[in-house]
């Protein structure tokens, strides 16, 4: 298989995500394979207020949450045995991978 593969991490934990990160990085350095990253993208920042009281009654209160999505991106040179040991790596619910060929 010729080409690069493009693996995008998307996280709401930054420490699990780093640990994946390091574990593809250890795995493409150990099979001598090229690769890029991983390079940390832009953090995604999401805002949300709500209400405290569900009715019209009380004080305008107000709560605010905020979820943030941490990003990084690796590219590795395309081997077909590298792809396989990635994707045995066990991977945490938090975690979101995205594997691309190009």
């Amino acid at each position: 298989m010729a080409g690069t593969a493009t693996i995008k991490l998307v996280s709401t934990n930054i420490e699990s995500l780093n640990i994946i990160a390091q574990q593809i990085k250890m795995i493409t350095t150990a099979l001598g394979v090229k690769y890029k990253g991983p390079v940390p993208l832009p953090t995604k920042h999401i805002s949300y207020s709500t209400r405290k009281t569900p009715a019209s009654d009380g004080s305008h209160t107000f709560e605010r949450w905020e979820a943030r999505f941490h990003k990084r991106l690796i590219e590795i040179e395309g081997s077909e045995q590298v792809l396989r040991q990635v994707m045995r790596i066990p991977v945490p619910d938090n975690v979101q991978i995205e594997i691309g060929l190009s």
